[in-house]
């Protein structure tokens, strides 16, 4: 007779993520043992993702606390789904976001009320006891409750270099990725990634010097440089010296919205490549690919020039979270070249991807 498994404990507490600030974490506890989940959580979000809760500034953290979460959690949610079923995946994550917390906007259950980071650091230290339930690997869990069964290894991303809110140069793209799609497994893939990066750190402290090669929040290098196609010029000549120039393709993740104004009527989006350039060198930053007050159809070309000269496969958040007829645009101009990701466009919110669906010339996008 096999052994019942329910959910007997359930605790939060605040903890600090890696650029130092407050995050929830969860413990589950099943007849199995401990099952733990850290909620991430982004310097760049887009307006349409989840809604976190924070303490505001009366909790201290730059208003960043999230004790009130960490409250929902241990005294809400916790009593509601102790004595459940963690392989039950589904139907808690529907008691805790449609009847404990219940809030909605115009794109469905906005968790505004118990706190995103409430509800998911609860939902992944759950799908962690399913899996171990099921007696199988979390990834295998995940394929299943997602009803896939073609199971592929992904190729990694690496972020080699930082720009945008993720770092305190110039540069108005957030991330340039390595990819090495040409890879024969994941352990290859892994030697690649690493090896161009310490190859990308001598090319730029080479060129720009010692205090060149400082990191970004998220690991990549953040040289003090504004111009796209020199990031991209970098990365190809520390392929080159490690041998893999047949073996890789670029990746960015531009996060436009960072560098876009819109008027209220959202109908007229202007792209600014030198947000984040001092105005006594805004003159010299105006030059090759990176150009100033861009439209949507410029911005458009801007990456169409960075396709046609490095092998740049996949852009994601290339427009602004509202420029849905860029997007639209984009995605005919270069859908069938390149993977286009709409991550902070679609934030996995399935009112928003069928939106995107209706638009017809959108639905190539995919939500990371």
């Amino acid at each position: 007779m096999s052994l019942a498994i329910t959910i007997t404990g359930v605790k939060a507490r605040q903890i600090y993520d890696s650029r130092g600030n407050p995050t929830v974490e969860v413990d589950i506890t099943t007849q199995q043992g401990q099952f733990r989940a850290a909620v991430p959580s982004g310097a760049s979000t887009g307006v349409y993702e989840a809604l976190e809760l924070r303490d505001g500034k009366e909790g201290g953290f730059h208003g960043k606390g999230v004790s009130k979460a960490v409250d929902n959690v241990n005294k809400i949610i916790g009593p509601k789904v102790i004595g459940m079923d963690p392989r039950q995946q589904k139907e808690i994550d529907d008691l805790m976001v449609q009847q404990l917390d219940g809030s909605k906007n115009e794109w469905g259950w906005s968790k505004a009320k118990l706190g995103a980071n409430a509800i998911l650091g609860v939902s992944l230290a759950v799908a962690r006891a399913g899996a171990a339930a099921n007696g199988v690997p979390l990834y295998q869990h995940i394929a299943t409750l997602a009803g896939n069964k073609d199971i592929v290894i992904p190729v990694p991303a690496f972020n080699i270099i930082n720009g945008g809110s993720h770092a305190g140069n110039a540069l108005p793209v957030q991330e340039f990725m390595l990819l090495p799609t040409g890879a024969k497994d994941f352990r290859e893939a892994m030697q690649i990634g690493s090896e161009v990066y310490h190859h990308l750190k001598k090319v730029i402290k080479a060129k720009y010097g010692q205090d060149a090669v400082n990191v970004g929040d998220e690991g990549g290098f953040a040289p003090n440089i504004q111009s796209s196609a020199d990031c991209c010029d970098l990365i190809m000549e520390a392929v080159k010296l490690a041998g893999y120039a047949d073996k890789i393709v670029l990746g960015t993740d531009a996060a436009a919205s960072e560098f876009c104004t819109k008027d209220d009527d959202k109908k007229e989006f202007k792209y600014d490549l030198n947000k984040w350039v001092k105005s006594d060198e805004a003159d010299d930053a105006k030059k090759d690919d990176d150009k100033a007050a861009l439209d949507s159809q410029g911005l458009s070309d801007f990456y169409a020039g960075l396709v046609d000269k490095y092998p740049l496969e996949s852009v994601e958040d290339s427009h602004d979270e509202d420029d849905w007829a860029g997007w639209a645009a984009f995605n005919k101009q270069l859908g069938d070249k390149i993977q286009i990701v709409g991550d902070d466009l679609l934030v996995t919110n399935p009112t928003r991807i069928q939106k995107a669906t209706r638009r017809s010339r959108a639905t190539r996008c995919c939500s990371r």
